[in-house]
């Protein structure tokens, strides 16, 4: 038993609540503290659980009496109680690493600037279709450490995000997907790209090589990483620019997977998932599944009739005309990049919120290509002026979600697609992107 040892838990979102749940299952002394307010329904099920919390504040002297620290994402390595703890040499982790070790579940891990949260569920989706027993955790569903105390899944899919990479130790993943790298979150990372790449490369710490690391083969990043360092992982790139003798290529509008487990010949017409960037997020999946084993019958029906992700590249109901896209996840220049590439129509495009650094030269190509005008959807919109004067001849500025669909909806005209692909974070008006997303979905059934 673990009786006499204390873990601490800093943060009472779902992976601190999940984190203590686990450390109460395994028999220690545990205490939450979160320097905000924690939401009702989260000391609800502290209290459930007999579990000791306090919120508005840490009270450091009980915290640094810890034996560990369990940290939420959200808290960056430099807090102030954070070095504390480390020069008391109290160790500080993240959920994952804690729930991992009381874990002999195989873990499939996805990481990427984007693409993540779809492919996550899309690999989900394959496996509960093959009838395998498994758990979605991390950045999606109920934490991973609350789904290792309450279950007993024999696989997980887990969507991890860079602030959950960092607190990793030990925690292996027996597949690893990376996505992309593309510059983000870098005032975390000391606005140093190398500090960024080297967190998403943590996902293949620890394998050996009896496991598995998908990557994309296109992303000059990543290509350019793996040349500089040695891994004894098993290595199954995607390309839809090279024919690769093994992993996941297209050729003539043909997607092939081709390893030691399958031979796969699927039409790209025949994907649910439309768009350059749902072709990569589809080729991870269905190397994923090949290296679990799965038929390849079953993998073909998962990319063709998986349903997408809330809130990217969410189609909704046309209105006069009028096709409307929910894209209020894409958070990023890379993110929207992959959006207005997509587009066949015409494009009306909502933009703007809390910008990270955006270089909005990246999109001026495609804005010249696909967009008659622009909405502009936050406290300060002068970077996309300055970015797309002269280049779109009609950009207008609303500040709400209200005014941004009736604008954009005028200038729609029954002939042009309106997207909601804001390259920005959504504080300055909204609680979250799901709390944009939603908005735009209610003020368009209201037209």
């Amino acid at each position: 038993m673990n009786s006499q040892k204390t873990i601490v838990v800093l943060g009472a979102g779902e992976s601190g609540v999940g984190a203590a749940i686990l450390a109460k299952s395994k028999g220690f002394n545990v205490f939450v503290s979160d320097k905000g307010q924690i939401t009702s329904g989260y000391s609800k099920i502290l209290n459930e659980y007999n579990i000791p919390f306090e919120e508005g504040k840490h009270s450091e002297e009980r915290i640094l009496e810890a034996n560990e620290v369990v940290k939420s994402p959200g808290i960056p390595d430099t807090a102030p109680l954070i070095k504390k703890l480390n020069d008391l040499n109290i160790p500080v982790i993240s959920e994952i690493e804690f729930a991992g070790r009381y874990s002999n579940a195989k873990m499939i891990c996805i990481t990427g600037s984007n693409g993540k949260t779809t492919t996550t569920l899309l690999i989900y989706h394959m496996l509960k279709k093959a009838g395998i027993n498994v758990g979605l955790a991390g950045n999606i569903g109920h934490s991973l450490a609350r789904q290792v105390a309450e279950n007993d899944y024999s696989h997980y899919v887990v969507e991890l995000s860079s602030f959950q990479l960092d607190g990793m130790q030990q925690f292996k993943a027996d597949i690893a997907i990376l996505m992309n790298i593309t510059p983000d979150h870098l005032d975390r990372y000391d606005y140093k790209m190398d500090n960024y790449i080297d967190s998403k490369f943590r996902i293949i710490q620890n394998q050996t090589e009896n496991d598995a690391f998908i990557f994309c083969h296109d992303d000059e990043i990543i290509t350019k990483e793996l040349q500089q360092i040695s891994v004894q992982v098993q290595k199954h790139p995607f390309s839809i620019y090279e024919c690769l003798p093994k992993g996941a290529s297209l050729k003539n509008n043909d997607l092939i997977i081709k390893n030691e487990n399958i031979n796969l010949n699927m039409n790209q017409n025949e994907l649910s998932l439309k768009g350059k960037h749902n072709t990569y997020n589809s080729m991870a999946a269905g190397l994923a599944g090949s290296i679990l084993g799965i038929r390849k019958e079953i993998i073909r029906e998962s990319l063709s009739d998986f349903e997408g992700v809330e809130h990217r590249l969410e189609i909704l109901p046309n209105v006069r005309g009028v096709e409307f896209i929910n894209d209020s996840k894409a958070t990023n220049i890379n993110s929207t990049w992959y959006a207005l590439e997509s587009m066949n129509n015409e494009t009306v495009w909502i933009v703007g919120g809390v910008d990270k650094g955006n270089d909005y030269s990246e999109l001026i190509d495609l804005v010249k290509e696909k967009v008659k005008a622009i909405v502009c959807l936050g406290v300060d919109n002068s970077k996309i002026h300055k970015a797309f004067n002269g280049v779109v001849d009609t950009i207008v500025d609303t500040e709400t979600m209200h005014d941004a669909v009736k604008r954009a909806f005028e200038l729609a005209n029954e002939e042009a697609t309106v997207l909601l692909s804001p390259a920005c974070a959504s504080f300055d008006l909204f609680k979250n992107y799901e709390d944009r997303g939603n908005q735009f979905k209610d003020e368009i059934r209201k037209l």
